[in-house]
């Protein structure tokens, strides 16, 4: 069923020496779904990726890809999964043609199906031009994406993104992007581990936020947002003479709470609902004031991420604890 979990933990506990990199993490993915996994640099996101990927073994606690355990069933989740992690793990002296034919022979392929999906993935990717040069002469992006194809050459069905842009200029994270979507679209399962906020806004359809090894959040974008805060009316009036009545309509609509001027010629008030922009809009006119722009929007998911790993997390609301 497509709603069926792809991967699921629970209690997920990992100790190097003193350091308690995971104290009991939960996750639940669906079945060809995104899901973007954020923290600060140490969080445990990678540690979890690690555990889910039968890279190393959890202290304690269980996960589950496809149904199989990843300490006892390891070579059956092996087989289902893909990993790209934060650094290449290509052959640099091996060209990128013969780089993806060695791991179609690895997993079994045979060598003229390796190759034929060798093949497909360099056009797919882009590297079609570049399949028989050394992959040490390739750009940063160029072996992003190699190791990126690399990991899908056995069509897994749960592939782990570790940071899979760092480093890329935002033309190519946005290639990137469109290839994690067409997986998706393929039917495959994405955990995504991401330290930009926008690339997990754009991708994911559920976000779970790490922070000293524990999850403080999870819920989709678009709540997360809603719970940490409410909507901004911003409104900048044609005239900038009449920021001063502007700002009375506003304090108005938003029941009390004082407008301000967050850039030359822009105000903004939070509010409780949508209602709110059709009533600015409605005392707008009412007095004579055209504006050049008019928005209402949630907090942006960087305010989000700030909210709740800000000084022990003791401001994240109770509804999004974990």
């Amino acid at each position: 069923m497509a709603n069926d979990p792809m991967v699921e933990a629970a209690g997920l506990v990992k100790h190097f020496g003193r350091t308690k990199a995971l104290q009991g993490v939960d996750l639940v993915i669906p079945r060809g779904t995104v899901h973007g996994v954020l923290g600060p640099n140490g969080a445990g996101k990678t540690t979890a990726v690690r555990i889910l990927s039968t890279l190393i073994r959890p202290d304690a606690g269980t996960a589950r890809i496809g149904g199989h355990d990843v300490v006892h069933e390891a070579e059956k989740v092996r087989s289902a999964i893909g990993l790209t992690g934060q650094y290449a793990s290509v052959d640099e002296d091996l060209t990128g043609r013969q780089n993806l034919v060695l791991f179609g022979v690895l997993l079994d392929l045979g060598r003229r199906s390796a190759r034929a999906r060798a093949a497909e993935l360099l056009s797919w990717f882009d590297l079609t031009e570049a399949a028989d040069r050394p992959a040490k002469t390739y750009s940063g992006g160029m072996r992003r994406r190699l190791d990126l194809a690399a990991s899908l050459v056995g069509r897994p069905d749960v592939i782990f993104l570790d940071e899979p842009t760092t480093g890329l200029d935002p033309a190519k994270r946005e290639d990137m992007w469109d290839v994690v979507r067409s997986l998706v679209r393929d039917g495959s399962t994405v955990l995504l581990t991401t330290q930009y906020l926008e690339e997990a806004e754009a991708l994911a359809d559920e976000i779970t936020v790490i922070d000293h090894g524990r999850v403080i959040a999870n819920d989709t974008p678009e709540r997360l947002k809603r719970i940490v805060g409410g909507q901004t009316l911003e409104v900048r009036p044609s005239d900038a003479r009449d920021l001063p009545r502007a700002a009375e309509i506003l304090s108005r609509v938003s029941a009390g709470a004082a407008a301000e001027q967050i850039r030359a010629g822009v105000l903004a008030v939070p509010v409780d609902g949508d209602a709110a922009m059709a009533e600015a809009v409605a005392r707008l006119t009412a007095e004579g004031i055209t504006v050049t722009e008019l928005s209402l929007h949630l907090p942006s998911l960087d305010e989000v991420f700030l909210t709740l790993t800000s000084a022990g997390s003791s401001k994240v609301p109770s509804e999004v604890s974990a």
